[in-house]
């Protein structure tokens, strides 16, 4: 999986019909690098889970029991990471709408004639 960079993610919110301001766009990169991060370290584990899992060895095999347990707490932070995003995304497009509403509607009342 390969990481969006600033002008891709900049194109990706203008295709979606909206702007985020830089606010809102550095948390929308933070919380990728976020996620990227904790996948690419689960990655890491599962590795080392498989590798425990085929040597058959005891200590090996008991180790295991951490790693996944470290593997479940990451993907509940990718969910919970995603989720955050997902409702301050939300925000941030109602909140566009609702100023391109209130522009249009202003527009509207200076373009009428008297």
């Amino acid at each position: 999986m390969r990481r969006l960079m600033e002008g891709e993610a900049y194109q990706l919110m203008g295709n979606a019909g909206f702007q985020l301001d830089g606010k809102a766009l550095q948390m929308f990169q933070k919380s990728f690098l976020q996620v990227q991060s904790l996948l690419d370290h689960n990655r890491i584990l599962i590795n080392e889970i498989n590798q425990n899992h085929d040597s058959k060895i005891p200590d090996n095999l008991s180790r295991n029991v951490g790693l996944i347990r470290e593997l479940n707490n990451n993907i509940r932070r990718v969910v919970d990471l995603y989720s955050d995003l997902s409702s301050n995304l939300s925000k941030d497009v109602n909140s566009s709408e609702s100023d391109s509403r209130l522009d249009a509607k202003a527009l509207h009342k200076r373009i009428r004639p008297a």
